[in-house]
């Protein structure tokens, strides 16, 4: 008979205090839990299209009349810094508030053929489980669940296990804003028990997935016994790469805060920063005071600008990959309780050790020289991953060129932004399958019915008279 932890502690990451103790799934209640879902989603989707709309819309202001406590929470849980705490917990409205605005525009298509008359219908899934990561507990969650219920499906969320608490009190906003009941439940627990009962159980229609590409691997492998819908996004080891002719100034200041924020646990981070070499030196005079000022400490503290790690066994990861031989620039961190690393750029480094190639996620970073553009394009592929990346140019001919030599999902120039809520985001090879966000967000969660009706009389026309 198997046993389970019938709880986990939730630590504050900046103290390492236990802040809350939270009930563990077990393989039992998802069984409940997605029986009870599979009768609200019926109803749910059996409600008029304005209806669906207007309920997402009061669950978002909803949301929005409690983001400092939703901040607070993250900050408590995960170690984020509070400005970006709040424009997390506005990203989880705004996309409540995006998904809305699609349920009633979620439309098929009409097709012509020969002989009648063919449409397009798109249904919703069912049931679908939502496996969110650590890094980014409260946005992540929202990406899959808000389009999951425009689209007129039932969410199951299966939050870290270090980061339930804003997932938790999402689903106690939603009931007040009217949702019905058991429609989005969140399932807190260890990801091989309650995230492999999620993943395995026959009544889960599609599984959303953020987190590492190891384990992402091993449910799509699970997801294909029962030929489940799955999207993964993965991991990414991003390329920031600046060319001579770039605003170098530009470029070296906005450096630092390409991967180290959230300390770096961020899959779109910047940490292989391709310079070339007619500028390498001249960049790096101009980085090292960026990182050498950083402002790590208390995450509640306005002037802050990087927390700390999520936990012991991911510093030590990180402490890991950053050994005493290496040559680096390196900020400060707190000394003390709490998981801390300084900010760190790393010089002078094969492009195959595992510090430039690994993603280690964490506040560090690399710096490669290149040659040309061709060489940029090449190092930049350099990698399993493909999410994201930036391109620092004056040439917008090249700026193109190189976007399309670059094998990644979401790629910025003279910018480091990777995510909006109005774009499709997803990546390349290992990094992850499917797309998330952007205007088929909700398509995602949806069947595609196909009906053809016939033009063609088959009775019998008969006179009398």
């Amino acid at each position: 008979m198997d046993t389970y932890v019938h709880e986990h502690q939730v630590l504050n990451p900046a103290t390492e205090e236990v802040i809350a103790t939270v009930p563990a799934t077990t393989p039992e209640d998802v069984e409940v839990a997605v029986a009870r879902a599979a009768v609200a989603q019926t109803r749910w989707a059996a409600l008029a299209p304005a209806d669906r709309a207007r309920l997402l819309r009061r669950f978002a202001v909803t949301v929005d009349e409690h983001r400092e406590e939703l901040a607070q929470l993250e900050v408590r849980e995960a170690g984020h810094v509070i400005g970006n705490a709040r424009w997390e917990a506005g990203n989880a409205r705004d996309l409540l508030d995006f998904a809305a605005g699609g349920v009633e525009r979620l439309s098929g298509r009409q097709i012509p053929v020969p002989g009648g008359l063919d449409i397009t219908i798109l249904e919703p899934l069912g049931v679908v489980g939502v496996i969110a990561p650590w890094n980014f507990p409260m946005p992540i969650a929202a990406w899959g669940t808000a389009p999951a219920l425009a689209a007129g499906n039932a969410v199951l969320l299966k939050p870290a296990e270090t980061t339930p608490l804003t997932a938790r009190r999402l689903a106690e906003l939603a009931l007040e804003s009217g949702l019905p009941e058991h429609l989005f439940q969140v399932l807190p627990g260890a990801g091989d028990v309650a995230g492999n009962a999620l993943v395995e159980h026959p009544g889960v229609a599609k599984i959303v997935f953020t987190g590492s590409t190891r384990v992402g691997k091993a449910i799509m492998a699970k997801c294909a016994a029962h030929v489940k819908r799955v999207t993964l996004e993965l991991g990414g080891k991003s390329p920031n790469i600046v060319f001579a002719d770039a605003d170098i100034e530009a470029a070296a200041a906005a450096a630092p805060m390409s991967f180290l924020d959230n300390a770096g646990q961020d899959c779109c981070a910047r940490t292989r920063i391709l310079v070339q070499r007619s500028v390498y030196d001249r960049f790096l005079d101009l980085l090292t005071p960026g990182i050498e000022s950083v402002v790590v400490g208390d995450p509640n503290d306005e002037r802050t600008q990087m927390g700390p790690l999520i936990s012991k066994v991911q510093l030590e990861r990180v402490r890991s990959y950053v050994t005493d031989d290496l040559k680096a620039i390196r900020g400060s961190a707190p000394e003390g309780p709490g998981f801390w690393f300084p900010p760190t750029v790393v010089t002078d480094v094969d492009p195959a050790a595992p510090i430039a190639a690994e993603e280690v996620f964490g506040p560090v970073a690399v710096v490669l020289p290149f040659e040309d553009e061709a060489d940029a394009v090449r190092l930049a592929n350099a990698t399993e991953y493909g999410l994201s990346g930036s391109i620092w140019t004056r040439d917008v001919g090249r700026a193109l060129r190189v976007s399309r030599a670059v094998a990644a999902g979401n790629l910025s120039v003279n910018s480091h932004s990777s995510v909006r809520y109005w774009t499709p985001f997803g990546g390349y090879k290992q990094s992850g399958l499917g797309r998330e966000l952007g205007p088929d967000a909700l398509a995602a969660f949806t069947e595609t019915k196909n009906v053809f009706i016939s033009d063609v009389s088959t009775s019998t026309d008969t006179t009398e008279g």
